[in-house]
């Protein structure tokens, strides 16, 4: 098992992907990284700036998704004081503070539009300007970002600038999969366990096959964040030596999560359902609606006063 900068596989499609990371950390280049939820995106972009010549400099991370516009132009641009309510001091933002650094932008293609342009000037003119200000600040950063999209489509759906994409995709890089990596769940299933075993609480020495297999089988739409909570969940809620699969999350034990579980429907409820469809399929016409649930009016009626309709 290899353990690269923080990502531990024994996957041969990691290790030539790893391969890529060295290659592209000799250079300055723009990269996007392609890769889904819990793939491992932001590793792979510290990664590439520890390994560059730029590792003694900062690395500014920020997820785009997780901030308004006003915010995110705040947080990447800096403002100056009064720029908007609250401003009561300047700020400088990631580009300033990174400056001779690394800029990772995980989510860009969640960037609103009036950022997007902001974010364009940066990277042909390696000039912004704070919001609020006046004053063009000039700096010297590589850009790295991130997403699950595609940024061709966005492009074509119209919520994303194409000449933007062009300018972060220069290097597109495609980070695999959980379910793509051979032999990655095993391995990290076994990884996850030594990790949890150090706490104390609990010590695991062997996975039940029943267990394994349901890992083995899982699609693991989270990848490797969900395989880590999955087993946590399983240190949290099990006892003894062995991890069975009943200690396992619902969902891969075949059974959909407890919160998506509909409650057992009473009689009532049921009833109750019956009369509102036949009500509304008759146009809330009383007696065509009693004949079409075999009943007669009045029984309807009362039933109505019973359900409080």
């Amino acid at each position: 098992m290899t353990c690269f900068h923080g990502m531990v596989t024994a996957a041969p499609q990691m290790l030539e992907f790893f391969e890529l990371m060295k290659r592209l950390s000799r250079t300055d280049s723009t990269v996007l990284i392609r890769g889904e939820t819990g793939t491992g995106k932001e590793l792979v972009a510290k990664a590439l700036h520890n390994l560059g010549p730029r590792a003694d400099k900062p690395f500014a991370p920020i997820n785009c998704a997780t901030l308004t516009g006003e915010l995110l132009a705040s947080e990447l641009f800096g403002h100056v004081r009064g720029a908007f309510t609250g401003a009561v001091k300047d700020h400088s933002g990631l580009f300033a503070e990174a400056d001779s650094g690394t800029v990772f932008l995980d989510e860009i293609a969640e960037i609103p539009p009036e950022i997007q342009a902001r974010l364009l000037r940066v990277l042909q003119e390696r000039v912004f300007t704070p919001v609020g200000g006046t004053q063009p600040v000039r700096i010297d950063v590589r850009l790295l970002s991130a997403t699950h999209r595609s940024l061709r489509d966005q492009v074509e759906r119209g919520r994303f600038r194409e000449d933007l994409m062009y300018r972060v995709r220069v290097v597109p890089l495609y980070l695999p999969q959980l379910i793509e990596r051979t032999g990655d769940v095993e391995a990290l299933t076994w990884h996850w366990i030594e990790h949890f075993n150090e706490g104390g609480y609990r010590r695991l020495v062997y996975v039940e096959h029943e267990a394994m297999d349901a890992l083995l089988t899982y699609e693991w739409p989270g990848n490797v964040r969900e395989l880590r909570n999955a087993l946590e969940y399983a240190f949290a809620l099990g006892e003894g030596d062995t991890l069975r699969i009943q200690e396992l999350p619902p969902e891969l034990r075949g059974e959909p999560p407890v919160h998506a579980r509909r409650p057992p429907e009473t009689v009532e409820a049921v009833e109750k359902a019956r009369i509102l469809e036949a009500l509304r399929a008759a146009g809330g016409r009383k007696g065509e609606a009693a004949s079409r649930l075999g009943m007669s009016r009045s029984t309807l009626w009362r039933k109505l006063k019973e359900h409080r309709l």
